[in-house]
């Protein structure tokens, strides 16, 4: 089939959930809906930034926001952490001068961290003008950082101890801290601790992918942290059988199998005013090694209903198009693929009413 018979079919099934969240919004009086970049949507090219390749075609937050425009992108979500105030000020300038957003994101401290380097990052970041911050409680994925149900509990708790004392900081500035389900917790278990805050200060950022590693169906992920939501990080997937589990990659969007526009309508219903940040990484697929022991080691039990439907998820969604791989490939070849990969994301923006 012809790649435009293809996008029109995406299209058209996307019309029934796209119909619904236009009148939604129109109730709401909410504006048109704003798609921009994440930082790790061009994870390859900061990495190419940081050992100074040749030819990079952004250096910083204020030239990646510029390049996130060009490729039609409204804003960004980066940090500011190693700018200065002028920097962020110049850099709040340029972005209401051009109409278009920016949002930060930022490292929690830790138990025992200093504070004073929390704050100065929640200071730059307003200064640049962001009201939401996206954050992480760790880079790990729960089945590969930790080892025990005991040692993931203890994390747990030192994370619930980092929001306490990040939490009068983010009110005194006035920041809204979005916390991404980043393949640590599950849906429920942000949201109990999300309940547990109960503040208008700490929300989630809602990754539309990332817990189909931890066997969630999608779209239950999204109902489940809808109603917290800040911020999103919007992607497809493509899903390949492995041996030990399945293998997870982002692709662009229509590549893979998530039904977006019901995402995003979903996600728009809760917060009519959210902002999206494309997070298309490309990269080899990642490996889900759900089938083994280790895997499991790090939950209450092995839930066969969850993994039988995860298999079965995988089994009956084959990719459409071969998903990205990056090894082998120079950096030139890869930066190409990511830039593309972008593009084709942020240009099929219009079948999901964004």
């Amino acid at each position: 089939m012809k790649p435009a018979r293809l996008a029109r079919r995406a299209f058209l099934g996307a019309l029934p959930a796209l119909a619904v969240a236009r009148s939604v919004f129109a109730a709401a009086g909410a504006k048109d809906a704003r798609l921009g970049l994440a930082a790790f949507s061009c994870h390859q090219h900061w990495k190419a930034v940081r050992t100074k390749e040749p030819d990079v075609k952004f250096a910083d937050a204020r030239s990646f926001y510029d390049y996130a425009r060009t490729l039609g992108g409204d804003g960004v979500q980066t940090s500011v952490r190693e700018n200065d105030t002028a920097f962020a000020e110049s850099l709040r300038a340029h972005v209401e001068k051009t109409g278009g957003y920016f949002e930060g994101d930022l490292t929690l401290p830790q138990v025992d961290g200093k504070l004073a380097t929390f704050e100065r990052e929640v200071v730059l970041t307003r200064a640049a003008g962001a009201t939401v911050a996206r954050s992480t409680f760790t880079g790990a994925r729960r089945y590969e950082g930790f080892k025990s149900l005991a040692e993931f509990r203890e994390f747990q708790r030192k994370a619930e101890a980092r929001l306490a004392a990040a939490l009068p900081i983010l009110e005194k500035h006035r920041l809204k801290l979005a916390l991404e389900n980043h393949k640590d917790h599950t849906a429920a278990e942000l949201a109990a601790l999300l309940r547990k805050f109960s503040s208008e200060w700490i929300g989630a950022l809602v990754d539309t992918g990332n817990n189909l590693a931890l066997l969630e169906e999608p779209q239950t992920t999204v109902e489940l942290l809808a109603p917290f939501a800040f911020s999103v990080h919007l992607k497809d997937m493509a899903v390949l059988p492995a041996d030990d589990g399945f293998l997870l990659s982002e692709v662009a969007f229509g590549d893979g199998f998530l039904d977006l526009a019901r995402l995003v309508a979903t996600l728009r219903g809760a917060n009519p005013g959210i902002v999206f940040n494309l997070e298309m990484a490309t990269r080899d697929p990642l490996r889900v090694p759900c089938r083994t022991d280790a895997y499991w080691a790090v939950f209450e039990k092995r839930d066969e209903a969850a993994l039988t439907a995860a298999l079965a998820r995988v089994k009956a969604n084959p990719p459409k198009q071969p998903p990205p791989r990056v090894s082998g490939l120079d950096t030139a070849a890869v930066l190409a693929a990511e830039e593309e990969n972008n593009r084709r994301c942020l240009a099929a923006r219009a079948s999901l009413g964004l």
